[in-house]
């Protein structure tokens, strides 16, 4: 027999980090997807990727979007957390290398905010969703250590690739302006 245990306070709390990071990265994600919010939607993201340097930019606004607005709709479930988290973390790592010239600062236009999404969205999907949660429903289906280990080595893996990609392109671009061959002469 299985017997009820009441709930605690690093449920309540795990519940409350997920309903508010989820929350704010599935509507951040909805902006690039969808437009909703105010956001470019993805004709618009595609654009502004290209001119922060992530070619293709569909390609990388859709990735992005469905990083934040999936993962963050799944962390919101607590559902495959540890996948949902990597996701989102690794679309944060791009926004923290777009952000990072400008400094730590949001206000300066720095990485901050992109930064605690990506570290809260991590420490979800490390952590577990707790009992109030999609993942405690099914029996941790999709919660298993091995997935936690996956989920962000994939995640580290194509975030490395997508941002070195961008450096080594912002690096190739700025060798063949013009700015640069009358700098060398």
């Amino acid at each position: 027999m299985t017997r009820f245990t009441p709930l605690n306070r690093r449920d309540l709390g795990l519940l409350a980090l997920r309903t508010g990071t989820g929350a704010v990265l599935a509507a951040h994600g909805a902006q690039k997807l969808f437009g909703w919010f105010g956001g470019g939607g993805l004709e618009g993201t595609a654009k502004a990727m290209e001119s922060m340097g992530y070619r293709p930019g569909r390609r990388s606004a859709l990735a992005a979007g469905l990083g934040e607005a999936g993962g963050g709709t799944l962390l919101l479930l607590g559902l495959a957390t540890p996948a949902a988290g990597a996701a989102a973390a690794g679309a944060m790592a791009g926004a923290v290398a777009v952000h990072a010239p400008a400094g730590f600062f949001n206000q300066s236009g720095g990485f901050e905010y992109p930064a605690f999404l990506g570290f809260a969205a991590a420490t979800l999907g490390v952590a577990g969703a707790g009992r109030l949660s999609l993942d405690h429903v099914t029996g941790h289906r999709l919660d298993r250590p091995w997935t936690v280990a996956a989920a962000f080595t994939g995640a580290a893996l194509a975030a490395a690739a997508v941002v070195g990609k961008r450096v080594r392109d912002q690096r190739s671009a700025d060798a063949e302006s013009p700015d640069a061959e009358s700098a060398a002469a």
